[in-house]
């Protein structure tokens, strides 16, 4: 009976000492750029990115991806340009016809920039789901610079995590037959979890002229503005560290 207790015991500590690691070392075991589910939402998982969609705003409440210096310098495909709905998002998704002579473009939140590494995930970038309604002056400038600006620290620290979407509430403009909501507001948080760092900015969907680091916030910010929660699997410790601060001076910005 003594050996039975003892082995139980063992193997209590053996579960236990196992889940503290996993806790401990969350990027071998976790996704780290996952933020929270909203009740409701889908979360509807792709080959490079993962989101929660609204069905109320007909898009996503966030797009969370990892990109890697690796897969920023694949560069091994070309736009597809496919724009269709997403077959995996169970009540349907928004349509082309939504954006059709809307005067918006159809916005990307996971970049098909960031999705260069295969045909594939080049292709999976132009589901509807990944799209938002933004005005060419935003999405063709500030925010293509933006997007330029995460691709190069995933080079220089070899693999960042981003979070992306709008910021969306009941008050919002709406374009289509699918009613969907037009944001005021965009953000994108990205976490640099080797360099335990992380930035976010928040930007109005208008042309911009201002230096893309003037939109830089506090991931916390970012979170409070959206609602979300972001970076869940990060230990909670090293999310209040990360997410309370930013410093300008962290981040090499080579683009404007």
């Amino acid at each position: 009976m003594k050996h039975k207790f003892t082995v139980f015991i063992s193997l209590l500590f053996a579960i236990t000492f196992f889940y503290s690691c996993k806790k401990d070392n969350p990027d071998a075991t976790e996704k780290l750029e996952l933020a929270a589910e909203i009740s409701g939402h889908q979360i509807v998982s792709h080959l490079a990115y993962t989101l929660s969609y609204n069905d109320f705003h007909e898009q996503a409440d966030w797009v969370a991806y990892e990109l890697t210096k690796a897969e920023v310098l694949a560069n091994e495909v070309e736009r597809t340009d496919d724009f269709r709905e997403d077959p995996d998002v169970e009540k349907g998704s928004a349509t082309l016809e939504d954006y059709s002579n809307s005067g918006y473009d159809r916005g990307h939140l996971a970049p098909a920039g960031d999705m260069q590494s295969s045909y594939d995930i080049m292709s999976e970038s132009f589901f509807m789901s990944n799209m938002s309604p933004q005005t060419p002056e935003f999405n063709r400038g500030k925010w293509k610079t933006l997007e330029s600006q995460v691709r190069d620290w995933a080079i220089q620290y070899g693999k960042v995590y981003i979070n992306v979407g709008g910021i969306l509430n009941n008050d919002l403009p709406v374009i289509g037959p699918s009613q969907v909501s037009v944001p005021q507001f965009y953000f994108k948080a990205i976490l640099d979890y080797e360099g335990k760092k992380g930035i976010a900015f928040i930007m109005e969907n208008k042309e911009l002229t201002a230096d893309i680091s003037t939109f830089a916030v506090t991931i916390d910010e970012a979170e409070r503005l959206s609602g979300i929660d972001f970076f869940t699997f990060v230990p909670t410790d090293e999310q209040n560290s990360i997410e309370s601060k930013m410093q300008l001076e962290d981040w090499n910005f080579t683009h404007r």
